[in-house]
Order: C-alpha cells, then structure tokens, then sequence
C-alpha cells in the first residue's frame, strides 16, 4: 500500500495537470470563437452598406407615357427610366398609353396603385391646354401633380417637300391662294401642337383644317407620304426627317433658334410673336400619392437631370434640360398657361371636340 501510495499520488497529479490543459484549452478555444463570432458580427454591421445597397423595392417603378412609342414623351420617358433604374435601385418599365391629349394615361395612373409605384410622364398640355379643347370626364388638374420638369422642347412647322413654298411668308401666301383645302396635323387634338396652328390661323388669316393623331409618328407618316402637307410637331420626333431631307422646316417655336436647326428661323423673327411656345415634359403623380414617396422620386429625378450623359442625351434628341422648378412653380405656371390659353380659344370661338 505504502508503495503504491506516491505512485497513486503522481498519477493524480498528473491527471490534474492534464485537466487543467484540457479547460486551459477549452477556455482559449472558446475566447478565439467569441472573438471570432464578434468579428463577424462586426463584419456584418460594417458590410450593412451591402444591405442598404439592395433596390429600395421590389416592386417595379411603371411609367405611364401619355403619347405612343416613339413619341417625344416616350423618348424623354425613356431617357428618365434608365437614370431613375440606376438611381432607385429600382427595375424600371415604360407603358405607353396615348390618345385623348393624355386623359387615357391620366385615367390609368388614377387607377394604378398609389404607393408610389406608378408614376406618368407628359406634356404640360394635358392640364394647360387639352382641358379647353377635348370634352373629359375627369378634372385633369386636380387628378395629377406635377413633380418635376425634366425636359422642354418648342415646336417646329414642317411640310412635305412637294409643297411650293420654302418660307412662312410664301406658305401663308400659298395657303391663301388654297381656301379651305390645306391642312395641318398635330401629334394629337388638344396638345400645344394642335392649338400653334390654330395661333397661326388666327394671326395670318388662313383656314388651315387641323388633323390630329394618336402621336407623332403616325402623323409624320401621313406627312411623308403626302396625305397631309403640314405638320406642327415636336423637334424631338421631326427632326431625324429634317436632316434626311424627308421634311422641310419652316419656323420653330422657340423663343431663340435652335442649336440642332440654326438655319430655320422662329416664328418670333418673322412677325408671329403669339405663336411661340415652350413646352415641357415632366414627371407627374396623383395628389394622394403619400408624401414621402413623392419626395423620394422627385430628388431621384433631380439627380438624374443633373448628369452630363443625361444632358447630352437630352439635347442630342432635340430637347433642353427642365429647370427644377418647385411642384408648386410647376402649378402656378400651369394655371397661368390655361387661363391664357382659354382666352386665345374663346376668342376664335374654339368648339371642344
């Protein structure tokens, strides 16, 4: 017994050293996975960017256009989608629901979701102008709210190149010397392109029938092909057939002549004074869209309107950079623009279609 006693006594002491290696061990092991989990714990919080990274939704941003493929709104519309897509994080899909000067594609944003989902782009017109010249069942200014002027263009008269005339003096003369058989087409009764050649009627007493179309293309078809000689039309849209020698320009509505057609002079220079205009394509929403959602697409459309590839692109199509006129500027101008409108109308005795 006695000797076996040290014997025993060295192996317990032994059997604790390796015990205390064992939890020594196990403590280390466990100190390196809890500084282990609290570095990925912190490399979760310092990746967190990658999480806000992620699209601000789901759900797809739907751009209602209020003019047919091709159209100048649906260039402008286009151009918008691709920096809103980039800048929301957000798929982007344009639809384009032309005709009634826009009342189809203000019908459908009202009946669209409005979490701030679906938004239109379109002319000023539809509040400005299509109200005094169509018959709507809908309040146009009170259905939507303009968020943002992302682009302006004028309007540019264009003929077939049959017809025998090169200036607006000699058209006013031809056209005089035709009473009643010469008309105009416009991308859609109601639009500043339908009411410039009424403007024009009245300020060189001609009787120019008008047209309307369902967009420009369409009716810049029917001016090529010669079944309408005249057209007031978007720069954006004619001015492709211009430089193909397709179309000749008479005048442009601009307050100064246009840096993509220098030669062509305004309506202004020539005496005309009352027909020019500026039109300008925006973003727009329905009142009940919830502010914040408001905010959020009208600072992302700011931002992309101040990108040079935007600008670049924008002024290549014929258009000039909106100014980032408030919402309620936007408003104000609009309102301005009806009443003076309306009374132009009212005084050729202008009957809504």
């Amino acid at each position: 017994m006695k000797t076996g006693t040290p014997s025993n006594r060295a192996i317990t002491t032994k059997e604790k050293q390796e015990t205390c290696m064992k939890v020594s061990s196990f403590d280390f092991t466990r100190r390196h996975l809890s500084t282990a989990l609290i570095a990925l714990a912190g490399a979760i919080v310092l990746g967190a960017p990658e999480v806000r990274a992620q699209p601000a939704s789901d759900k797809p941003l739907r751009i209602i256009v209020s003019a047919p493929a091709g159209g100048g709104s649906d260039i402008v519309a286009r151009i918008l989608g691709d920096g809103l897509q980039k800048e929301l994080r957000q798929t982007v899909v344009v639809d384009p629901k032309p005709g009634a000067g826009g009342a189809i594609a203000v019908n459908d944003l009202m009946h669209s979701p409005q979490d701030g989902s679906t938004v239109l782009v379109g002319i000023s017109g539809m509040v400005s102008e299509v109200p005094h010249i169509l018959k709507l069942k809908i309040d146009m200014a009170k259905e939507i709210k303009p968020l943002a002027e992302f682009a302006r263009f004028g309007l540019v008269l264009v003929g077939h190149p049959s017809v025998p005339a090169r200036t607006v003096p000699e058209l006013v003369s031809y056209v005089k010397a035709n009473p009643g058989k010469i008309s105009y087409a416009s991308y859609s009764a109601g639009t500043v392109a339908h009411v410039a050649g009424l403007k024009l009627n009245q300020a060189a007493g001609l009787d120019m029938t008008h047209v309307g179309y369902k967009g420009s293309a369409p009716g810049l078809t029917d001016v090529m092909g010669g079944h309408v000689p005249l057209m007031f039309d978007g720069m954006s849209t004619a001015l492709p057939m211009i430089k193909a020698n397709k179309l000749k320009a008479f005048a442009v509505t601009l307050p100064e002549r246009s840096p993509a057609l220098p030669n062509v002079p305004t309506f202004r220079e020539l005496g005309y004074p009352g027909i020019e205009t500026v039109v300008w394509i925006g973003l727009w929403v329905t009142p009940s869209m919830p502010a914040d959602a408001q905010a959020r697409l009208r600072q992302a459309t700011l931002k992309v309107m101040e990108q040079k590839a935007v600008r670049d692109r924008l002024i290549e199509y014929g258009f000039g950079v909106g100014q980032p006129r408030t919402p309620e500027e936007l408003v104000n101008s609009l309102q301005a623009d009806f009443e003076k409108n309306g009374e132009m109308l009212r005084a050729i005795n202008f009957k809504p279609e």
